[in-house]
C-alpha cells in the first residue's frame, strides 16, 4: 500500500499542469475572440460588442450603435456593421458622433484607450504562460515560471476587465438616464471575466503543482533517511543490551577466582 501511494504522488503535478494548460488556452481563446469583435465581419464575431445603445438623432450616429475595440458599428439583423476599423477605438459618445447633446469626456476616453493596451499585454503573457506551461508538466521549475508569467497575464486581464466594466456600465447608465435604451454585450463581458477566472485558477494550480512536487521529493528522502536512522539506532541499542549482560558475568568469574 505504501509503495502504491508513493507511485501516485508524482502524478499530481503533471495532472495540475495539464488542467492549467487547458485553462490558460481557454483564457487566451476568450481574449482573442473579444479582440476579433468588430474587426472581422464574420459569424459569430460580428455579434460581439461591449455596449449597444439608442443613438438616434445624435450627430452622425446611426439609430442603434454598438461599441467594440475597433469602431462604432450600426446594427443590421442583430449583427455588427462596422464601416471603418481603427485600433483602440475609444468609448466617448460626444467625440464619436461630434455632438454636444450627449455625455462624454476624458474619463471614458482614457479608460477604453488603456483597456485596449492592457488586453494586448494580457494576451501576450497568456501565450507565454501557455508555452512555459509545457515545462510545468515535467518540472517544478516550469510550474513556478509558468505561474509567474500567468500571474502577470492575470493582473493585466483583471485591470482590463475592471476598466471595461467601469466605462461601459457607467455609459449604459448615462444613456438610460436620458431615456435611451442601452444594454451591455453579454458575450464580451462574459468572455473577459471568464478569462480572469481561468487565469486565476491556472495560476493557483501551477503554484500548488510546484509546491506539491517539492513536498513529494522531500517526503521520499525523509522516509529513506528515517529507515536508516532507526536501523542504526536499533543496532546501537542491541549492542548496549549485549554489553549489559556481559559485564555482570565477568564480575562473577572474577569473584570466584578471588574465593579460590
Amino acid at each position: 500500500m505504501k509503495n502504491a501511494k508513493t507511485l501516485q504522488k508524482p502524478t499530481s503535478r503533471p495532472a495540475l499542469a495539464l488542467v492549467s494548460l487547458i485553462l490558460i488556452a481557454g483564457a487566451g481563446l476568450l481574449i482573442f475572440l473579444t479582440l476579433l469583435g468588430g474587426a472581422i465581419d464574420k459569424n459569430p464575431t460580428n455579434q460581439f460588442y461591449f455596449l449597444e445603445a439608442d443613438t438616434n438623432g445624435l450627430g452622425t450616429a446611426p439609430s442603434l450603435t454598438r461599441w467594440t475595440f475597433w469602431s462604432t458599428c450600426s446594427v443590421t439583423d442583430g449583427r455588427n456593421v462596422c464601416p471603418r476599423v481603427r485600433a483602440a477605438y475609444p468609448f466617448d459618445p460626444r467625440r464619436n458622433f461630434g455632438s454636444d447633446d450627449i455625455f462624454g469626456g476624458s474619463k471614458y476616453y482614457l479608460e477604453t484607450r488603456f483597456m485596449f493596451a492592457f488586453v494586448l499585454i494580457a494576451l501576450f503573457f497568456t501565450v507565454c504562460a501557455l508555452f512555459l506551461g509545457l515545462l510545468a508538466v515535467i518540472s517544478r521549475i516550469g510550474s513556478f515560471l509558468s505561474s509567474a508569467t500567468c500571474s502577470v497575464a492575470l493582473f493585466f486581464q483583471t485591470v482590463t476587465a475592471a476598466l471595461m466594466t467601469a466605462a461601459y456600465v457607467q455609459g449604459r447608465n448615462a444613456f438610460r438616464s436620458v431615456d435611451r435604451t442601452a444594454t451591455l454585450g453579454r458575450y464580451n463581458f462574459g468572455f473577459m471575466w471568464a478569462a480572469v477566472a481561468c487565469l486565476f485558477l491556472a495560476t493557483l494550480m501551477l503554484c500548488v503543482g510546484g509546491v506539491t512536487g517539492k513536498r513529494d521529493k522531500g517526503y521520499s528522502s525523509r522516509g529513506t533517511g528515517g529507515r536508516k536512522f532507526f536501523g542504526r539506532k536499533k543496532s546501537t541499542r542491541s549492542n548496549r543490551d549485549r554489553g549489559s549482560f556481559i559485564d555482570p558475568e565477568r564480575q562473577r568469574r572474577m569473584e570466584k577466582e578471588d574465593d579460590d
